[in-house]
């Protein structure tokens, strides 16, 4: 039997015992569901930024802001439906610098840490866009959740073409609403397009959406039928996602390598162009492989920002003296002809209707040949050659105007480089990781081969790649077009010399690979 002394001593230590665990229990409790700050946490923003005083609106132009955060480390992602991030548009030099700056001041978050994407969509947007954007980014950095992460490609092929022709001498030429397409015959093929979509979705805890990306390489450039203000096929594209997903969910579209992609049937003249079918395809493609992807907590997320410098271009001066010399030869085969458009039009169609008998019944050439005569012959003879002489000036004058409207975009371009301090131009790169998503962007209108060549490269399904982002360098295409004697927009409207392809490609595998 326990003495008193010895019952006292037990209840103390079973006391102490369960003082000790209430001390401890809510400890043991923390580790095991760690503070949600700690996790991987997103937020999203969206604001209108169309000019409603420039004309008439079809559909709003948004900025959208993505506020990505893991421990330490935060990412911004924005996309805007403008032309461009600087240089063109209404969106000018400081607009990058400006929101850089407030987001630090405000925020904390580093400028190389700010990521700004432009749908190349030829809306018009406010004066005061930085501005707003910086809003976005306020109100999506208020709104940080924890979320679950996913990745995974979709694919579209029906509503982009790749606008560069192969002719059958070895040039190349681009299809612009600018110009006139060259003759059938001339063609021998096309370029490739890059049907894939790369998706990240971004889920809360409770399986709700907050935000789905996706990368897509094309122009957005099909006016809608009232060719008023328009985010266009990317703007439709989003809105049907956003329906999909509820309210409280965002579409960012990321631009890809869209710089020598068009529209499908861009230069289709036999109905209005309209961007709404093709922003619901996209739409729908991407709704149907988001819908397949497995969010799951992540807690990686990277961002490594380099400057490359780039050569300009140093053969401008001579291939502006080839368009030239191009320019006097075509002048001087121009043909005299006896008729006009007036004439000519009557003229070839008869020739086409009945190539025998284009002038006259055949009676009345059976009639002269039975008198031995050949005036209506001759007659034929000579109009066939003033035809002939007219379509081949035809033909020249569009050739002409291809040479005249590129030759003007390789002044430009000359001009910028003699101005230049040096012979290099600094561009900025940003990888971007997201659990297993990973892109890298570039601030050029960067062609398709490159971003499919930088995909094939880096072997690994996940990684994408973005053009337009952090400034615009206009055109930068592959070394082969860069050199084209064709003389088309994306190797005229180019800064850059061949060689920067080269070195753009292996830093974009090399900074992929560290991230």
């Amino acid at each position: 039997m326990l003495s008193i002394r010895q019952c006292d001593s037990i209840r103390i230590h079973m006391f102490a015992s369960l003082i000790v665990a209430a001390v401890l229990c809510p400890r043991l409790s923390e580790a095991a569901e760690p503070d949600s700050s700690q996790r991987f946490r997103a937020g999203v923003a969206r604001i209108e930024i169309t000019d409603r005083n420039a004309g008439p609106v079809n559909d709003p132009c948004y900025a959208k802001a993505l506020v990505l955060r893991s421990g330490a480390t935060t990412a911004v992602l924005v996309t805007v439906d403008a032309v461009a991030i600087g240089e063109i548009g209404r969106i000018g030099q400081t607009f990058l610098p400006t929101v850089r700056g407030v987001v630090e001041k405000e925020l904390g978050i580093p400028p190389t840490h700010v990521i700004v994407n432009a749908s190349h969509c030829h809306g018009i947007v406010r004066a005061d866009s930085a501005e707003l954007v910086v809003q976005a980014i306020r109100d999506a950095a208020k709104s940080l959740v924890p979320v679950k992460v996913g990745v995974g490609v979709g694919h579209e092929d029906r509503i982009s073409e790749n606008r560069r022709l192969k002719m059958k001498d070895g040039s190349e030429i681009d299809m612009r609403r600018a110009y006139a397409m060259p003759k059938d015959e001339d063609v021998a093929g096309v370029g490739p397009i890059d049907p894939q979509i790369g998706l990240l979705r971004l889920d809360r805890d409770d399986g709700r959406t907050l935000a789905v990306l996706y990368n897509y390489a094309c122009h957005p450039i099909m006016n809608p039928p009232s060719k008023g203000n328009s985010a266009d096929f990317p703007g439709f594209a989003s809105q049907v996602i956003e329906e999909s997903y509820g309210p409280e969910a965002l579409a960012f579209f990321v631009q890809g390598c869209g710089g020598d992609i068009n529209p499908v049937r861009y230069k289709e003249t036999s109905r209005p162009p309209d961007a709404e079918p093709l922003g619901n395809w996209l739409g729908l493609s991407v709704m149907r492989a988001a819908r397949k992807i497995e969010t799951k907590p992540q807690s990686e997320l990277a961002v490594i920002h380099e400057t490359l410098a780039l050569p300009r271009g140093a053969d401008l001066e001579r291939r502006i003296a080839a368009i030239q010399e191009e320019q006097q030869r075509l002048l001087t085969a121009l043909k005299p002809t006896n008729i006009n458009f007036k004439t000519f039009v009557p003229m070839f169609l008869q020739q086409k209707l009945n190539p025998e008998y284009p002038s006259h019944f055949s009676q009345a050439y059976r009639h002269d040949e039975a008198l031995g005569r050949r005036t209506i012959l001759q007659l034929d003879a000579d109009n066939r050659a003033s035809v002939d002489a007219y379509l081949q000036n035809i033909q020249i004058m569009e050739h002409l105007t291809r040479l005249n409207t590129n030759l003007a975009l390789l002044k430009l371009h000359l001009g910028q480089n003699q101005a230049a301090l040096k012979p290099t131009l600094d561009v900025e790169l940003v990888g971007l990781r997201v659990g297993d998503f990973r892109l890298i962007t570039f601030p050029g209108e960067l062609t398709v081969q490159v971003g499919l060549n930088i995909k094939k490269a880096a072997n690994y399904p996940h990684a994408f790649v973005a053009g337009y982002t952090n400034g615009y360098i206009y055109y930068t295409p592959t070394v082969e077009q860069r050199n084209n004697t064709g003389y088309a927009q994306e190797d005229c409207d180019s800064l850059v010399a061949p060689e920067w392809q080269k070195l753009f490609e292996t830093r974009a595998l090399e900074i992929l690979k560290r991230l």
